[in-house]
Formats: structure tokens, sequence, C-alpha cells
């Protein structure tokens, strides 16, 4: 959990640092305008495949499958989506990286496998509790 709160806190910070020393190297005006680019073609990236996204669930659930993987890339694609309109350079990276299936693949792996290990974490205290039924003597 702490690494997921570091990752929130770090990606702003170094796409505001990128913002400025591409700033600074080419100009404000250009660096606006790469940062909207990057917005616009993520968008558009994350739209095609998406459809083809929900194409393939359906195309699972017609054959009468569980389309697991195909809905872990539709909740890969909502962060790409996300990134890709967050404003930086760093967002707009990551989230192009999550866009496409080569790279979004072995992301989703590593996903699948976090997750059945959280399902799994019995490092957490239990408590045992036990009740009894008391007789009503209040006859």
């Amino acid at each position: 959990m702490l690494r997921y709160i570091a990752a929130l806190l770090l990606v702003p910070l170094a796409d505001a640092f990128l913002l400025v020393l591409v700033a600074a190297e080419i100009g404000p005006v250009l660096t606006v305008l790469i940062v909207v680019l990057t917005a616009l073609l993520g968008m558009l990236l994350v739209r095609a495949e998406g459809r083809h996204t929900v194409r393939k669930i359906q195309q699972k659930l017609a054959e009468g499958e569980i389309p697991t993987d195909e809905l872990l890339d539709g909740g890969l694609l909502l962060v790409a989506g996300a990134l890709t309109l967050t404003p930086g350079l760093v967002t707009d990276a990551l989230g192009i990286i999550l866009v496409f299936p080569l790279t979004r693949i072995p992301i989703r792996a590593v996903v699948r496998d976090g997750e059945a290990e959280d399902a799994y974490d019995l490092s957490e205290d239990a408590y045992e509790v036990e009740f009894e039924d008391e007789d009503d003597d209040s006859d």
C-alpha cells in the first residue's frame, strides 16, 4: 500500500520536473502543444483499444467463457485513459505504454499475480470469538 502512495506522490513530481526541463529546452508553447497532442493521441488509442477489448469480451461471453483477461485489459485501459488525459509527459508515457497490447499483457500478468497474492494474504491478525446462548431465566 505504501508503494502506491509513494507512486501517487512521485509521478506528479516527476511530471512537473520533466515539464520544467522540457519547457526550458524547447519553450513553454511547444511544451504545451506536445502535452495536448500526446493527450489527444492517447485518447484516440485508448478508444480504439477499448472497442477492440469490448468485442473480445462479447466474443468470450458468447462462447460461454469468463473474460477475465479482457476485463483486466478494460481496467488497464481505463487507467491508461486517465493517465493520458492527465497533463504531463510521464503520465502520458505511462498511459501510452498501457494502451499497446505488447506492453499491456506483461503488466496484466503482474496485476493478476499481485491480486492473487493479496487475496491470500494471511498476515493480518485474526480473532476468534465464541458466543454462548444464555438461558433466559426471567420467568
